[in-house]
């Protein structure tokens, strides 16, 4: 993974930078502060806090190292040199779900961003994956696990 090029928008690289900095600040002082505190509770064999502490560090501290990595290998998306005539990462594309007859707009993001719930898909998922490099007027057969869903492409913007 730590040679993988990570795609990542402005807003994507602003929320990992911040993640970063509040754990190597605020965090790290937070995990030490308890172990600080497990500590005086007497012997460190039987000592619960104290273990629970120290786990946490390691996950903080192994966070930290992702998050460094990543950033090392962030390639972030200019959005100047977004091509609008089709559908690519950095771009919200509004389709047509001709099964539910309805709208729906997606952004579509690199995976580290990826969120469903703000109808942020990835490039790598089976709906990104399929409206990518299509246009405007383009039906799409999306594989899902629900089954094969069709869109219709009605825009692109940034």
């Amino acid at each position: 993974m730590e040679n993988k090029q990570i795609m990542l928008t402005d807003e994507g690289l602003l929320k990992l930078e911040q993640e970063l900095e509040n754990l190597k600040t605020k965090k790290r002082q937070e995990v030490a502060e308890k172990i600080k505190v497990a500590r005086g509770f007497g012997d460190l064999s039987e000592n619960s806090e104290y273990d629970a502490a120290k786990e946490e560090q390691a996950q903080v501290e192994a966070r930290i190292v992702h998050l460094e990595n990543m950033l090392k290998n962030a390639k972030v998306i200019d959005q100047d040199e977004i091509d609008l005539n089709k559908v690519s990462i950095g771009t919200r594309v509004k389709v047509y779900d001709e099964e539910f007859d309805e709208e729906l707009e997606y952004s579509i993001v690199g995976s580290t961003e990826a969120d469903p719930d703000l109808f942020k898909i990835s490039d790598e998922s089976p709906v990104g994956r399929a409206l990518i490099g299509r246009k405007v007027g383009d039906t799409v057969d999306v594989d899902t696990p629900g089954g094969v869903v069709k869109f219709k492409i009605l825009s692109i913007n940034k």
